[in-house]
């Protein structure tokens, strides 16, 4: 089905949709409750105006008047059209990354508007995609036919929709987008709490898309208190969800002296103890998830805010390791003790986010033997 169809379908949406009654704040915070959704009706048509305006618009970072407007179109429409506000995060930070936030008379090719889409590739007119609201329904419309993309990282999200040939540029704009979206949600008095829907898929994505590997708290290894997530080195660890930064810090120790081993080379399962690079992320209900054996120091810092899929760092092997791998930790109660550690695989599975599910492209091979002590906190 062409785009065009697709958005004609969406705009002729007259049953009543579900959003949930939370908004924004659990898009960020992670808090999604069923009987928090209340049923909204869409207009038969998006429209560029926001549902309610109160006031001028508010500044954010450097965006000026027309781009603000241009954002709350895309976020209005979404809104109108049911799509979880999610969707409104990844569309907005596509239109950053596409277009700034204007309205651009042409591009590349025949690419035109905030999306830079393309008459050519079926999108619409060029008429009809210099209007915002349509060019927001038309990337709603492809979005949508995305199977899972409310667990996908936002840049593969968008990349499935744009296909660009900049597929990680998307990336960036994440917590840009985020911070706008939300001011745009709450000056415009759209729901302000939840944000992926009322379904079983919360505001939670695998941290990389890989097979699980070594397991929790195995009879062959009890004090394992996390799993392996195997994939080549240099591959990007993502916030499994929105949080606080709680901890970055390189711990690996040569176990034969005591002494530092340091991060800036690779560990080894006998000689080095700790998690090497690593990252703590503290998230709503004291959930803590922890990301073990980043090849380099994090690109996040202690106190940061972080939303779901933002990048954090990259996969390697520093501290007790035998091979490039992601050790990932879930802990409750907000304990970073090996007290605290729950096993991650249904932790994950409950929130949506099954880990080593079908969404990964392609397995790669794994390590040899991966191990992870508890000398970490």
């Amino acid at each position: 089905m062409k785009i065009r169809s697709l958005v004609t379908a969406a705009i002729a949406v007259v049953a009543v949709v579900v959003l949930c009654a939370g908004g924004l704040g659990g898009l960020l915070t992670g808090n999604t409750t069923a009987d928090a959704c209340l049923p909204i009706h869409p207009s038969t048509e998006p429209t560029a105006a926001p549902a309610e305006t109160v006031g001028a618009w508010p500044r954010v970072g450097d965006w000026d008047d027309e781009q603000v407007t241009n954002a709350a179109t895309i976020v209005t429409t979404g809104a109108r059209l049911g799509v979880p506000a999610r969707g409104w995060v990844i569309a907005v930070a596509t239109a950053m990354q596409e277009s700034s936030l204007r309205n651009l008379p042409g591009g590349d090719r025949d690419s035109v508007g905030l999306f830079q889409q393309r008459p050519g590739q079926g999108w619409g007119t060029p008429v009809q995609l210099q209007d915002p609201a349509y060019a927001a329904a038309a990337f709603y419309a492809k979005l949508l036919t995305v199977t899972g993309w409310q667990r996908m990282p936002l840049t593969d999200a968008a990349q499935a929709v744009q296909t660009s040939a900049h597929p990680d540029a998307y990336a960036a704009w994440e917590h840009p987008a985020a911070q706008l979206v939300t001011a745009i949600a709450v000056h415009t008095r759209l729901p302000a709490h939840g944000m992926t829907g009322c379904g079983p898929a919360g505001p939670w994505i695998q941290p990389v898309l890989a097979p699980v590997g070594s397991a929790f708290r195995s009879r062959e290894r009890p004090g394992h208190d996390g799993v392996d997530l195997s994939v080549p080195r240099g591959t990007t660890i993502r916030a499994a969800s929105a949080g606080t930064v709680r901890t970055v810090r390189c711990n690996a120790i040569d176990r034969g002296t005591g002494r530092e081993w340091g991060c800036h080379r690779d560990g080894d399962p006998d000689l080095t103890a700790g998690c090497g690079w690593y990252v703590d992320i503290d998230h709503p209900g004291g959930v803590m998830t922890r990301y073990c054996h980043l090849d380099k120091p994090p690109i996040v810092t202690v106190g940061q805010q972080v939303t779901v899929g933002e990048p954090i760092g990259v996969v390697g092997s520093t501290g007790r390791s035998s091979g490039p791998h992601l050790h990932y930790e879930v802990h409750l109660r907000g304990d970073a003790s090996a007290a605290g550690a729950v096993n991650p695989v249904p932790f994950m599975a409950s929130k949506g986010a099954p880990l080593g599910s079908s969404q990964n492209a392609a397995v790669a091979p794994a390590h040899r033997r991966s191990i992870t002590d508890r000398s970490t906190a």
